[in-house]
């Protein structure tokens, strides 16, 4: 059984290949790179050799859906439309702004237009909210809990938890920070029952706001797609990189020192996240994302949650360059398949996943969204 996973980061595109649950092949491309000319990725999926199955770059997440079973003709509104809820005009005009997310939907949108053309079974997987496991009346007037990337890593953390395959008996906590957006994943016997999205968190991440007040949505009359990317830390502080975050942080006490307001707002965010979905008592911290990397946010994690038991996310066993995103894809891909990781999908009952991220949405101004038409 060989398959890929492909992680559509903010910063670089991943992926990681699996032959029997063991890791084969690993590569990593640069998202401008993928942007400027999508055969690149192409390239290296082709390089890895004939392979069951790849879970391709699925956005917010969608139920296990096939790509030969979209036509070719409809492929590019159905992604943007689906997959990425937008539409190219918006994704042009923001990368006419140079907005960099924009820049990650192009590539995302791109590469799976030239995968069509591929001798191979191709598929997008769940984000959170398609999960059956977790219960209807948390994903209500939500979109992301938890997007197709951070539902893998979660799955990938749920095997580090246990070497006998007793998925049953993991409980824990996926706080995954990266470069664009932080998320917090509950698992309860295994399975994920709840979660807090890059749009959701309480406190910005790097590009992103994450959650705003109704009031300040009010405010600003007309959003567009490119805004999701806009008000976060990066926005706050005025800086490129989270390295240059918190490299700018003067010493506490300053007075208008944004990088620093930035700083506390994202982690006081982090923090408010993990406590609001379990207590030290029942449920253990597991990190994951570029972010958790960098000293300082580590630090700041780890005296803030200093009630819980926290550990790092491991990479699976021959991974040494890919995001645990992208191994995390790589499991969910084998364990679609029928391969070493089957019991635990199974668990996760992501082939039973449903629907759109756009199903339980209930306030008056959005019971005209719908895209039935995108649905094969």
């Amino acid at each position: 059984m060989k398959v890929l996973g492909i992680d559509p980061g903010t910063k670089s595109m991943d992926v990681c290949g699996l032959e029997d649950g063991k890791v084969f092949f690993e590569k990593v491309v640069e998202t401008t790179e993928v942007a400027e000319d999508p055969t690149k990725l192409i390239e290296v999926v082709k390089s890895a050799g004939n392979v069951d199955l790849i879970a391709a770059p699925s956005g917010y997440g969608v139920e296990v859906t096939y790509l030969d079973r979209i036509p070719k003709d409809r492929l590019e509104d159905w992604y943007y439309n689906y997959i990425l809820l937008t539409e190219k005009e918006y994704i042009e005009e923001a990368r006419e702004n140079d907005v960099f997310g924009a820049h990650l939907y192009h590539a995302m949108t791109e590469s799976i237009k030239e995968m069509k053309d591929l001798d191979c079974s191709v598929c997008f997987i769940p984000g959170v909210i398609n999960l059956d496991t977790v219960p209807v009346h948390r994903k209500i007037n939500k979109v992301d809990m938890g997007t197709a990337d951070k539902m893998c890593v979660t799955a990938l953390g749920i095997l580090n938890e246990t070497q006998d395959k007793r998925y049953k008996d993991v409980n824990m906590l996926v706080l995954e920070m990266g470069f664009g957006y932080n998320s917090v994943i509950k698992v309860k016997g295994g399975k994920i029952v709840d979660g807090l999205g890059g749009t959701t968190m309480p406190g910005p991440g790097f590009l992103t706001a994450s959650s705003l007040d109704f009031e300040v949505v009010q405010l600003g009359g007309t959003w567009s797609k490119q805004d999701v990317f806009q008000g976060g830390t990066s926005t706050i502080a005025g800086v490129q990189t989270p390295e240059e975050l918190v490299d700018c942080i003067v010493g506490e006490g300053k007075e208008n020192n944004n990088c620093e307001i930035a700083f506390e707002a994202m982690m006081d965010g982090v923090e408010k996240g993990v406590k609001s979905l379990g207590s030290a008592k029942d449920s253990k911290v597991v990190l994951s994302g570029r972010l958790n990397k960098i000293d300082r946010i580590r630090k700041n994690v780890f005296d803030r949650l200093s009630d819980y038991s926290i550990d790092g996310m491991q990479d699976l066993e021959g991974a040494k360059i890919t995001k645990k995103t992208a191994q995390g894809y790589a499991v969910v891909a084998d364990g679609l398949a029928g391969g070493a990781y089957s019991e635990l999908i199974e668990l996760m009952r992501l082939k039973e996943a449903k629907g759109s991220c756009i199903d339980y949405l209930y306030h008056p101004r959005l019971q005209d969204i719908k895209f039935s038409n995108f649905r094969f």
